[in-house]
Parts: structure tokens; C-alpha cells; sequence
């Protein structure tokens, strides 16, 4: 097929997904499985349950379903801002002279700024259904927060949320968006709960950590009652929600016979980057095709590049499940200069299992350099980035001045996953020259492996 293609690809409404992909039901070395932190045996649904809500649970569990369908009444909140636009990036592919194709899948076009929603919306949906009268949960850099406080609204569910401290303090406003959706912002570790406490008392003045926020929304929902903890990433269940990213993706390409070459998201948890690859990854996994994939994460938190795949605990109060990850260690703390939201010690067990398994390749970048590329971004292509979303900006762009010397025509796909409006602070650090890269050196990783679990 050979036509003109436009500079946004928008899908009808009747063309977008009706059911989640789950990858895992073609993985044939499946992800090791959750372990119970007291037992350290395979967790079972009824374990899970007092923790999450019983649906979730039963999607966190299942590696065999391939489809899931979506409900009818989370597929028309997704109505609202999905389909999600795939953009050529002409004005960036000529700025940079590159022979190179390059599109983006823009999921910011939402209140919340990002592709959080996606899962956010399903998550508050089943805690409705189940009953409930609210939920509890972490965020980093705030987009997790922001959605799930806007689900919770439409829903008519109380909203907690621990939120990072540095992200606290450094993004302001995104915590009052927050607030305006009715939730309860904490900045984590708090004094509020009994891991927050002892937290605190072990590391003095700490800024906090993922790990840190997931312990203490663990503990808040689990202490009372018609409450259940809900994450934004890392989470089987979420990769599920987020594959709607990568279905549309896919969706829109075949759509104008194109084939991806290159696909690049950013590196976290693993929520955007596993949405976005799970139905290439499929088509890979079944022998159908063959792509090249990056994951994209910070120089400061490397946990697929410098960590180690080994069982570890979700959070750093160990009360959560342990699962088998690539990982910094649960009490990994990233450095207070680091700009992102991509700040957890461990990466989603199918991602990790996938790069265990040679499906995707994994690349280490700074944040100033990070930044550089979000700006030369910002002005040919007229949206401001998320700083986690321009490390799969940066790449994308090496990847393209490769084809310049190449002269190779390669597609190149990544993810936007949202905007960068609240993140000013870090822009004003970096326009003023005051960002700095920190990278963790050997020893202090080693020092945090060390503490790793015998399992």
C-alpha cells in the first residue's frame, strides 16, 4: 500500500480497541510468579484480595487469557480522549535532515496529561463495582496521582495518595490538581504511618522513593476498612490497561501499511513501554514479525542496565509481594536532582522477563541531555514533553541522525507520554544551566544489591 501520510493519524471511534491484549498468554517463559512475603510461595487470589480489588487481583494472576474485554463503561470514559492521535513528526525529521521516519503517540491530550488514565480509570472502575469507598496509592512525579484522583472523582471514590516528597515540593501544582479532584496529598515517607515513621527514622531528611510511597498506601488501605491499594505502574494488570496504547499504535500504522523498525518508550515501572510493545512483542513472540525495541531509562535509576534479575520486594517497607524483576534493591533511593517521574528501583516482571529474553534492548541516558532533546523537541514539534517521555524523545533522535548517515529510511515509533506543564521547575534548573547528572556509582549500587532477599 503506498499513500500520502498525514501528519496526525486519527482512528474512528468505532475503531478503537474493545478489548486489553495481555502478552503474557504468548510469552513461553512467562513471568516469574508474585511471591508472599511471608511464605515466600507463589501468592494466591484470596492472599491478594485483602490488598486489591478482587477483578485486578484476578488480572494480576492470569498469564493464559490473551484478551480481556473492556468494559462497556470504561470504553466510554476512554471516549473522552481516546483514540489517541499517532503524528508524523515531519518538522523534527527535517530539522534534523534525517531520511528517517518518526511517529509519536501523543497520550497527554487528557486533563491528567498523560497515559496514566488509561489504567487509572479501569482501577477505580473495579473498586466501584466492588463497593468501595476509596482507594489508596503512590505517585512520583504526580501523572499517577492526577489521573487516579480524576477517576476516583467520576466515580464518587475518596482518593489517597502518597506522593513522593521531592515530587512534593518540586511539582506543586500538579499536587493541587490533585487536590482539586478532592484527593489527599501526603508527601512520602510521612509521619502517618508506621513504615513512613520508621522510614524516616532510619534515613533522616530523606526525599523519598517509590518504594518508600508504595509502603505506606499499602498500609493505609489495608488499616481501613472498603479500602484497597491501587499502582500506576510495574503491575501486570496495568500493563494490561496500557495496552490500548499499543493496539491503536498498531492499529493506525496497518492502517497506512506501515511497519514499525524501531519502537522506544521511556523506563520506569515498565506501564507506558509495556502498553505500547505488548501487541509488537506478541507478534514477535508468535514468530509473525520482527521489530527492534529500546527501553529508554534514566542514568540516575538503571535498573535494567546496572541492576540485577532477582527476586525483590515491591516497596521498601517490605509488606508488598515480591516479585522477580530487574532491580536497585527495595531501598534504592534515587538522587533528589532527578527531574523524572521514572524514579522506582525495579522494572515490571513481563518487561523484564522480555529483555531477559532478548525481545528488547535497554539504554541508559542523563537527564540533561534528556532535557536538551526535550526542548529542541518542544520547538519544532509545538508540545512541551514530560521529562519522561524525552528520554524516549532523546533516543529517538539519535536513532534518526543514524539513519542521516546511513541513509537507511527506518520507521521509527515511540510514545509521548505526556505533557510537561508541571514539570517548570525542572525546565527553569536546566534553561539556567543548574542541572546537574548524577549517576549512582558501582559501589553504592552494590551496597543496595547486597540487601537483596535469598529467595
Amino acid at each position: 500500500m503506498s499513500m500520502e501520510i498525514p501528519y496526525k493519524i486519527y482512528l474512528e471511534e468505532k475503531e478503537m480497541p474493545a478489548q486489553w491484549y495481555n502478552v503474557r498468554a504468548d510469552m513461553a517463559n512467562k513471568p516469574a510468579p508474585l511471591l508472599n512475603p511471608g511464605t515466600m510461595q507463589p501468592i494466591t487470589l484470596d492472599e491478594l484480595k485483602p490488598v486489591f480489588c478482587e477483578e485486578l487481583a484476578r488480572q494480576e494472576l492470569d498469564d493464559t487469557t490473551p484478551y480481556i474485554d473492556i468494559p462497556e463503561e470504561i470504553r466510554s470514559f476512554y471516549k473522552m480522549y481516546r483514540p489517541s492521535p499517532l503524528t508524523r513528526a515531519y518538522c523534527l525529521e527535517k530539522a534534523l535532515d534525517t531520511p528517517a521516519h518518526i511517529y509519536y503517540k501523543f497520550e497527554g491530550n487528557n486533563t491528567s496529561g498523560s497515559h496514566k488514565l488509561n489504567s487509572a480509570i479501569a482501577q477505580a472502575y473495579y473498586a466501584k463495582q466492588e463497593g468501595l469507598k476509596g482507594v489508596t496509592t503512590e505517585t512520583g512525579a504526580g501523572q499517577w496521582g492526577t489521573a487516579l484522583s480524576m477517576a476516583c472523582s467520576y466515580f464518587d471514590l475518596d482518593c489517597q495518595v502518597y506522593m513522593v516528597k521531592v515530587s512534593y515540593e518540586q511539582k506543586p501544582f500538579r499536587r493541587e490538581v490533585m487536590r482539586t479532584y478532592g484527593a489527599k496529598v501526603t508527601p512520602s515517607p510521612s509521619m502517618d504511618t508506621n513504615v513512613g515513621r520508621k522510614i524516616n527514622q532510619e534515613f533522616p531528611g530523606t526525599t523519598g522513593s517509590l518504594g518508600c510511597a508504595i509502603s505506606e498506601a499499602v498500609e493505609a488501605a489495608t488499616s481501613q476498612d472498603g479500602y484497597r491499594y491501587v499502582l500506576g505502574s510495574v503491575l501486570s494488570q496495568v500493563l494490561l490497561h496500557q495496552s490500548i496504547i499499543g493496539l491503536e499504535t498498531k492499529t493506525a500504522l496497518d492502517k497506512y501499511g506501515i511497519k514499525a523498525d524501531l519502537i522506544i518508550g521511556c523506563a520506569g515501572g515498565g506501564s507506558n513501554l509495556g502498553g505500547l510493545i505488548s501487541p509488537f512483542a506478541g507478534e514477535m513472540l508468535r514468530g509473525e514479525a520482527d521489530y527492534q525495541i529500546i527501553a529508554v531509562e534514566p542514568a540516575s535509576c538503571p535498573s535494567l542496565t546496572r541492576g540485577s534479575y532477582r527476586y525483590d520486594f515491591c516497596d521498601t517497607g517490605k509488606v508488598c509481594p515480591l516479585a522477580k524483576m530487574y532491580t536497585l534493591g527495595s531501598g534504592f533511593i534515587p538522587s533528589a536532582n532527578h527531574a523524572g517521574g521514572l524514579r522506582y528501583h525495579g522494572m515490571s516482571s513481563v518487561v523484564s522477563q522480555l529483555y531477559e529474553d532478548g525481545y528488547l534492548e535497554a539504554r541508559s541516558v542523563g537527564q540533561t541531555e534528556v532535557f536538551r532533546a526535550a526542548q529542541q523537541f518542544a520547538r519544532v514539534e509545538g508540545i512541551l514533553p514530560a521529562p519522561e517521555s524525552s528520554h524516549a524523545i532523546l533516543v529517538a533522535i539519535d536513532e534518526a541522525l543514524k539513519c542521516k548517515e546511513t541513509g537507511e529510511e527506518k520507521n521509527i515509533v515511540f510514545v509521548l507520554t505526556g505533557t510537561g506543564y508541571f514539570d517548570m521547575v525542572a525546565y527553569q534548573k536546566f534553561n539556567d544551566g543548574d542541572m546537574s547528572d548524577y549517576i549512582p556509582t558501582d559501589a553504592e549500587i552494590k551496597a543496595s544489591l547486597a540487601k537483596l532477599p535469598t529467595v
